[in-house]
């Protein structure tokens, strides 16, 4: 495909998740047997998606990876209508609770990607094609050993970058000092990328709390923030 971006082999094949085993209420299963097939959008490596024709608009785009059980996803689309918003997550329990909402909201503008998001996103996306990407609170890989599984790295960066149109941003919390430290020495010499802010950003006002943020904060684990955009 033109300006695909090729991970390394070392990239290749490294989950950034771990498929933890999660019990499926029956409004889940309910959500995904019933709802999914409007909502879920089929994966096929090796076409691009025509992304107009999925929403049936030309509204901007913001992909949300890694969206957990879908808490922040349809507060911000709730609040944004003018914007269409893509969920990507591997976890089942999370797409049926998201889904449930959709209906529960009557959400017109989420769509959902039940998939790995770096295989999507390698092999199913346009370049420039979307207006943000949310990434809150992925999986730390804190130890040393771990941290190739890391999604905010070298070479997930610069796709990621790639699949940004101009004047895009990328929206990046976690609750783990050194994560955050080590994305923004990535980020900041990121070509493309320009850092909105000296350092960490600020909260962003419109962003809702997660029950992990919550959680987290009670124990003493503070946001960190990153608001980047691509120019």
């Amino acid at each position: 495909m033109a300006n695909e971006i090729s991970l390394e082999n070392t990239d290749r094949g490294i989950r950034t998740y771990v498929l933890r085993a999660g019990r499926m209420t029956e409004g889940q299963k309910h959500a995904l047997e019933e709802i999914g097939p409007r909502f879920i959008i089929p994966y096929s490596p090796g076409s691009y998606l025509d992304m107009e024709a999925i929403y049936s608009n030309d509204r901007p785009i913001v992909a949300e990876i890694g969206f957990g059980m879908g808490q922040a996803t349809w507060q911000i689309a709730l609040a944004n209508p003018q914007t269409n918003y893509l969920g990507i997550e591997v976890h089942t329990p999370g797409v049926g609770k998201l889904l449930a909402e959709i209906v529960e909201h009557d959400l017109r503008n989420i769509r959902i990607i039940h998939q790995d998001a770096i295989e999507f996103l390698e092999h199913a996306v346009k370049p420039l094609s979307f207006a943000g990407f949310h990434i809150f609170y992925p999986d730390p890989w804190p130890k040393k050993r771990h941290q190739k599984r890391r999604l905010l790295r070298p070479g997930l960066i610069e796709l990621l970058v790639s699949r940004l149109a101009p004047g895009g941003y990328l929206y990046f919390v976690t609750d783990i000092e050194e994560y955050a430290s080590s994305s923004l020495n990535l980020l900041s010499t990121t070509s493309g990328l320009r850092n909105r802010y000296d350092g960490f950003a600020p909260r962003q006002s419109w962003r809702p709390e997660t029950k992990f943020e919550h959680r987290a904060s009670i124990v003493g684990r503070e946001a960190w923030e990153l608001f980047f955009e691509r120019f």
